[in-house]
């Protein structure tokens, strides 16, 4: 009689579980009914204006972009491209004659031209002994060219620390360096124009000065 009666109780627990898993089932469909039925439609919001970030420049501040160095803000203005409204910067940059489009929410690309303690400090790289690597011209040349366009003030100065050669006799540079130095210097020069808004001679001077190339630049007048 014991065996009969325990054989009983199993039965009633395997169907109290099979009647709670039935009742999950049908509450899972009475979901899936409500929510794809066919009176209730899925709100689409349509995205009219430009995700932007936060705006810092305004109207005729210096920016410098990297890959094209110190450009001018000449205008801020607006376009509608589809049903997104989109506003952007139009930047001058006078030593290569370009003018940038670069759309505000893209604006991480840009960044404010450097503070005076950062000019003091680049003149201070200037001033340092160059450092050149036991390495191929060729590789070389690639790094320097990636410091040129990476943007950053210092990387910028020590490019020209680097491949200065205090003369100007074009024997004693390649071609390709040369061309790196100059393009190095000129972005550099640009830069110490806008920060301490003096001549473009009277910064000449003060570069050649901490390059030790003092007399290149008294030869050259």
């Amino acid at each position: 009689m014991p065996k009969k009666k325990k054989a009983k109780k199993v039965k009633k627990v395997k169907k109290s579980k099979l009647q709670k898993k039935v009742k999950l089932v049908q509450k899972t469909a009475d979901k899936k009914n409500t929510i794809s039925s066919p009176d209730e439609k899925p709100e689409i919001k349509k995205i009219k204006k430009q995700a932007t970030e936060k705006r810092i420049y305004n109207l005729k501040d210096f920016v410098v972009y990297p890959k094209h160095g110190v450009g001018k803000i000449t205008a801020i203005e607006k376009a509608k491209i589809g049903e997104i409204d989109i506003q952007f910067y139009k930047i001058l940059v006078e030593k290569e004659k370009l003018t940038l489009t670069v759309p505000i929410n893209q604006q991480s690309k840009l960044r404010p031209i450097a503070s005076i303690n950062q000019i003091n400090k680049c003149v201070s790289i200037l001033k340092t002994k160059p450092k050149i690597k036991r390495t191929m011209w060729s590789r070389r040349a690639q790094e320097y060219d990636q410091k040129i366009n990476s943007g950053k003030i210092y990387e910028l100065a020590e490019v020209v620390k680097d491949l200065n050669k205090n003369t100007d006799i074009i024997a004693d540079q390649s071609y390709s360096e040369r061309q790196l130095f100059e393009k190095a210097y000129e972005r550099l020069k640009s830069e110490f124009e806008a920060v301490l808004k003096v001549s473009p001679e009277e910064v000449q001077k003060k570069m050649d000065k901490a390059l030790g190339r003092v007399n290149i630049s008294e030869n050259a007048e």
